[in-house]
């Protein structure tokens, strides 16, 4: 009997996270996407704001040099306001962080975009700098957080139907069940999670463009990334972000897809 209602509640707890999931879908203005999400961009937005001081203290703070932190606000306006980004309804901020050591580039929901010091250094142009604030610029847009929460939500509520269904209290190696069942869902979210990547960066093509900055710039910041990662990132399939000399050839067919007549002239390097 208690296996027959240990059984029973699993499925409940499944169905509750599948239904939840696939009944909370919304339809992106920015990309024109269905999207499975269960917050809205207000909450998005204040979610970014509640954890953008946290998030700046781990990387020591903003950077005390105020003329470099000026230009990242700088080159981050001017991609907003030279593309429908500036209809959106985020309130979008450049920070540069103090981390002269870390190279990181992130964005939180809402628009709350960060750049180490330790990634600007590497950077060798404006138009560079354009295409990480871009990118980041672009998983706000795609609401690519919200995503990732909901899917989040999702593989716990079925990772916890698993483990109530394998779980025997006096079979102590039934654990391993519930472990699989978490790795396997770790490893959905981080598939996904480069996709988000991806189209990032085919965003950031069309951004960069649109506010004058050459896109293929974006093709040198992967391989100074590729050149700070030491070639320790590991295999691909095991890493949140695609390889950065893979992402190469993917921002060379959106540029190609963006502009099939060639670039326009005169673009900022």
């Amino acid at each position: 009997m208690k296996v027959v209602l240990k059984f029973i509640v699993a499925l409940l707890l499944a169905a509750v996270s599948l239904i939840t999931y696939w009944c909370n879908t919304q339809e992106n203005e920015f990309t024109g996407e269905k999207q499975h999400v269960d917050m809205t961009v207000e909450q998005e937005i204040a979610l970014g704001l509640q954890a953008a001081p946290e998030m700046a203290q781990q990387y020591g703070g903003l950077h005390p040099d105020r003329e470099a932190a000026q230009a990242i606000k700088n080159i981050g306006q001017q991609l907003v306001q030279s593309s429908r980004v500036s209809n959106t309804p985020y309130n979008f901020e450049f920070h540069l962080l103090a981390d002269e050591q870390t190279v990181n580039a992130f964005a939180l929901p809402g628009g709350q975009i960060f750049i180490t010091g330790g990634l600007l250094k590497r950077l060798n142009s404006e138009a560079q700098i354009a295409g990480i604030l871009g990118h980041e610029i672009g998983h706000v847009v795609a609401r690519h957080s919200a995503e990732q929460l909901a899917k989040a939500k999702l593989t716990q509520g079925l990772t916890g139907a698993a483990a109530i269904a394998t779980y025997d209290p006096e079979n102590p190696a039934s654990q391993g069940g519930a472990v699989v069942a978490a790795m396997v869902g770790k490893m959905l979210n981080m598939r996904y999670g480069r996709n988000d990547e991806l189209e990032s960066d085919r965003l950031a093509v069309q951004l960069t463009g649109s506010a004058g900055y050459d896109p293929r710039a974006m093709m040198e910041v992967m391989r100074i990334l590729d050149e700070a990662s030491g070639g320790a990132g590991g295999p691909e399939f095991l890493q949140t972000h695609p390889n950065p000399g893979n992402r190469i050839s993917q921002i060379e067919q959106a540029i190609q897809e963006e502009y099939p007549n060639g670039l326009p002239e005169n673009l900022k390097q």
